[in-house]
């Protein structure tokens, strides 16, 4: 789908308030309320908007913990990618999972309420899963830029 800069201003503007009234995202981007509300539903219906959410606060509902975690495989354990996607799946502390390039074969954001939970995440999940070699974790001690925009600067540089 080729995005015009009207739709890259819609979407820079419903990433940083998907709440936004249609209203007032159209006054913003100088569309009618109907057209700003067609172009919104034709960028929902391509996939390029692929859903809405609210985003929490990790410190604020206690989750304090927040680790980036290196996992390498055996290769010569049977279905070994498959059992551990199907493991990590049920996991509600593993918030992103990365098939990755490197020494390791994924790579894991997991979010613990303290060190003592993610220890025990560590060593009762993730070390007893089939065909886990090595684990490398690294513990954020602080956050400078955490975001899923995608700047509309960055889509106009290709066009």
């Amino acid at each position: 789908m080729q995005l015009d800069p009207t739709d890259l201003k819609i979407l820079a503007l419903l990433q940083a308030d998907g709440r936004i009234s249609n209203q007032d995202l159209a006054e913003k981007v100088f569309l009618s309320a109907s057209s700003c509300l067609r172009r919104v539903r034709m960028l929902e219906e391509s996939g390029v908007i692929s859903h809405y959410r609210a985003v929490l606060d990790p410190n604020v509902i206690g989750l304090e913990v927040d680790a980036f975690v290196q996992v390498t495989m055996r290769r010569d354990v049977e279905h070994w990618h498959e059992n551990f996607t199907a493991a990590i799946l049920s996991w509600p502390e593993v918030v992103g999972t990365y098939i990755i390039t490197g020494d390791a074969n994924y790579l894991l954001r997991v979010r613990a309420r303290n060190l003592k939970h993610y220890s025990s995440f560590v060593l009762e999940r993730l070390y007893k899963t089939t065909g886990v070699l090595d684990i490398r974790s690294n513990i954020v001690l602080q956050m400078l830029k955490d975001s899923n925009d995608i700047a509309a600067e960055l889509l106009l540089d290709g066009q």
